[in-house]
């Protein structure tokens, strides 16, 4: 399995993910990716397997704290010179679940935010996945 970071080149394959892995009412749109890779392509962290992306990271960077819906629905508001690494998403197909991939995945954003100066990373959850997210700090 080899990761990447996104270009638009992904947007079919980032759109078609993130379809089977959240409800249509919470997933972001092949537009809203397509704005994402556009600002901040460098923070989607795709894992491949072959020719098939097995999941995939998001979010943007931003000096505030807080991960607001505005975040999600604005990519201009990202800055690369931001504190805090927001990730808006944890995506991984079902069939390749507890594999790994997700972790992995968490841990390249973890490493590329400390290597970046980062004070931190930002993410919401289901009260259900507190453990899983807690255990990766």
């Amino acid at each position: 399995m080899d990761i990447r970071y996104a270009t638009l080149a992904d947007l079919d394959a980032v759109a078609a993910v993130e379809a089977e892995c959240f409800p249509a009412a919470e997933a972001a749109t092949k537009a809203e990716f397509a704005e994402r890779i556009q600002a901040y392509g460098s923070h989607f962290w795709l894992m491949w397997d072959g020719e098939k992306l097995a999941g995939f990271v998001d979010g943007m960077v931003t000096n505030q704290a807080d991960l607001t819906d505005e975040l999600y629905a604005q990519a201009a508001l990202h800055d690369e010179s931001g504190a805090w690494q927001m990730i808006f998403g944890v995506n991984t197909l079902p069939a390749c679940r507890r594999q790994g991939i997700a972790e992995t995945l968490l841990r390249r954003a973890i490493a590329d935010a400390r290597a970046q100066g980062r004070r931190g990373l930002v993410l919401t959850c289901k009260e259900h996945l507190l453990h899983y997210y807690a255990k990766l700090g």
